[in-house]
């Protein structure tokens, strides 16, 4: 029982982290360009001679 109190607040804690950073990244446009990332990923850049 001792276990469950320690680790709960610790679990929720860090679950609270996790979305207040995703919440920031979305505020900050980090997930606005899907498709140029997906896309730029195909693209072969090479340099030529």
């Amino acid at each position: 029982m001792n276990g469950i109190a320690f680790m709960l607040p610790i679990a929720l804690g860090m679950g609270l982290f996790g979305l207040a950073a995703f919440f920031w990244a979305l505020k900050r446009g980090q997930f606005s360009d899907l498709d140029g990332a997906a896309a730029r990923i195909l693209i072969d850049e090479e340099d030529q001679p």
